[in-house]
């Protein structure tokens, strides 16, 4: 409060770089190859960058309290709150999708359990014991792989009942009952997510009425209400790139970013959103459950493996087994980069939640402190 009243509060330099920093960030998420877009280390990056953006908003935020509960600044952070409120329902949207993934691979341990298996004859030579058991085995695990892996959106079969939350988790007696009061109003929008939930509405209520800041509010903030819509945008976008490679709900990418390509962050993510969405058109992506790398591979090995195991006839010629073992050995990469990269992200994506829960319960508490001190 002291360092307003002496005029060294927010200013537009900070402002500046605060918008810099997040045009490059999205810059940098932007310049990978295809191959590297919308990959398991790549949204785990973009979840890293939006953690990172949220933590300079925050501070900018705490150094500013004396400003935050002043109109019409409190109701555009009101807002924002609210929007990072209904995110939570994507995050457990997002870590079903997840589990959904942790299916396809058990599917896919099958299918190579199956196919790949190798025993030892009497001369200490590897001797392929492949028989009608193994590839019947390999075709039932191949068969319900396809039919996850389809995006069915007339399905009457949602991946999960969401009935669990994150936050669900926290049991330290110190802290339980705090916990508690502060988690309570998350749960009635977190805790339970029915079968009628659409991740497309719920990005679309994330970004409704999310317009850039009039002149007069930049002003009367400082430029902070600018600080706030940046935000607003950048929440939106990780939640909408999350929708778009990770399976859940009725998914759908229709949403608009209103934003003008004259902030200096605009470009970056616009340009980023135009390559999802490039992706998406793609023939052999378009009825996938999720547009992540890795399930177009998991697609592409299932698909090849079942056109192959599908033609195989007893005795099986040494021919076609070498095939087989080629097959299967692209579809062990594919699970090894499954398994490397899905733990690492279902944490990051339980930090996000409980980042989101923190920040919120910490700036509301902020700013009911400020106006019971009036």
């Amino acid at each position: 409060m002291e360092s307003l009243n002496n005029g060294s509060g927010f200013n537009e330099v900070e402002l500046e770089s605060f918008q810099r920093q997040i045009a490059d960030r999205f810059q940098d998420l932007g310049s990978v190859s295809s191959d590297e877009l919308l990959s398991l280390p790549w949204v785990r990056k973009l979840l890293d960058v939006f953690l990172s953006c949220e933590e300079e908003f925050r501070g900018i935020l705490v150094n500013n309290k004396g400003r935050l509960m002043k109109p019409p600044l409190d109701r555009l952070i009101a807002d924002f709150y609210e929007r990072s409120v209904k995110s939570l329902d994507v995050c457990n949207a997002i870590r079903d999708g997840l589990d959904q993934i942790k299916q396809w691979q058990k599917l896919m341990e099958i299918v190579i359990c199956a196919l790949g298996h190798r025993n030892v004859n009497k001369n200490n030579t590897n001797k392929r014991i492949l028989g009608e058991g193994q590839v019947r085995r390999a075709r039932k695990a191949l068969s319900e792989l396809a039919v996850g892996l389809v995006d069915d959106k007339d399905s009457s079969q949602p991946l999960a009942l969401r009935n669990r939350s994150f936050g669900r988790n926290n049991n330290s007696s110190n802290s339980q009952s705090k916990d508690q009061h502060r988690l309570g109003y998350f749960r009635s929008l977190s805790w339970y997510v029915s079968r009628s939930w659409s991740a497309a509405k719920q990005l679309q209520a994330i970004g409704s009425n999310l317009v850039s800041p009039r002149a007069n509010e930049i002003t009367a903030t400082n430029g902070l209400a600018m600080l706030v819509f940046t935000m607003g945008n950048v929440l939106l976008f990780v939640m909408w790139a999350l929708v778009a490679a990770i399976p859940c709900q009725d998914r759908g990418l229709q949403v608009h970013f209103y934003m003008s390509r004259q902030f200096p962050w605009a470009a970056s993510i616009l340009s980023l959103h135009d390559k999802i969405m490039e992706e998406s058109r793609k023939k052999d992506r378009k009825n996938t459950s999720g547009f992540l790398m890795e399930i177009y591979q998991i697609d592409k090995c299932s698909r090849s493996l079942s056109e192959l195991t599908g033609s195989v006839q007893f005795p099986i010629s040494e021919e076609k087994e070498k095939e087989l073992r080629q097959r299967v050995e692209e579809m062990g990469q594919v699970y090894e980069a499954v398994t490397e990269g899905l733990e690492p992200l279902e944490k990051k994506v339980r930090e996000l939640f409980h980042r989101i829960v923190h920040s919120r319960t910490e700036g509301l508490d902020c700013l009911g402190r400020g106006h019971n001190s009036e």
